[in-house]
């Protein structure tokens, strides 16, 4: 984020006014959180973030979703809960925003929330007791569900948690893109530009 604010022409900072928020607190958690040996592949993607800010909060619910619905699926049991709420969280907050009916999911959603009934299931009980607000979303909800995503990543019983937390920040970004510029990211994960444009 550093070179990020360098490149963008800004003063030195992690927090550059060039990123959005959310997405450079991922950027640093990815970059402290990937070892040694995989840092280095993550300062190509530095120009791809540059010019990727927005007031929007329908931006922050989808970087909150990817996190959430990539960490799911590997994290351990104890994490499932919390995730899950956080798939919730988000797909609320983008429903109300977008004025689509509450309980609303998208594909993926149900598809990461059906690998763990149980947690779905508490996750469900718990969100209908709580009603969070649009500030509370953005303060608290969205960070932690990014936090909780990428520990949740680097914990896991996986192979290759570096790759993954990779690949999270470069779908993350393609999102952001996607949302902020009007571009749409295909299946496999590339930037295409809408054929109106």
């Amino acid at each position: 984020m550093e070179l990020a604010s360098y490149l963008a022409g800004e003063r030195w900072s992690d927090h550059p006014a060039c990123t959005h928020p959310l997405l450079a607190a991922l950027a640093r958690l990815v970059n402290d959180n990937t070892s040694d040996e995989s840092r280095a592949g993550l300062v190509h993607l530095v120009p791809s973030i540059i010019g990727l800010a927005s007031d929007d909060l329908r931006v922050d619910a989808r970087i909150a979703l990817r996190c959430a619905t990539t960490a799911l699926p590997v994290a351990a049991a104890e994490r499932q809960l919390a995730l899950a709420v956080s798939v919730l969280a988000a797909e609320e907050m983008l429903a109300r925003l977008d004025g689509a009916p509450s309980g609303r999911l998208s594909e993926s959603s149900v598809r990461v929330m059906e690998d763990v009934p149980h947690a779905a299931e508490q996750a469900r009980r718990f969100s209908r007791a709580a009603r969070i607000t649009q500030k509370g979303f953005r303060r608290y909800a969205a960070p932690n569900a990014v936090q909780l995503s990428v520990v949740g990543i680097v914990q896991a019983c996986i192979p290759d948690p570096d790759a993954l937390l990779r690949r999270l920040l470069e779908e993350t970004i393609a999102d952001c893109d996607a949302m902020i510029h009007g571009r749409q990211a295909d299946t496999s994960g590339a930037i295409t530009t809408p054929a109106h444009a």
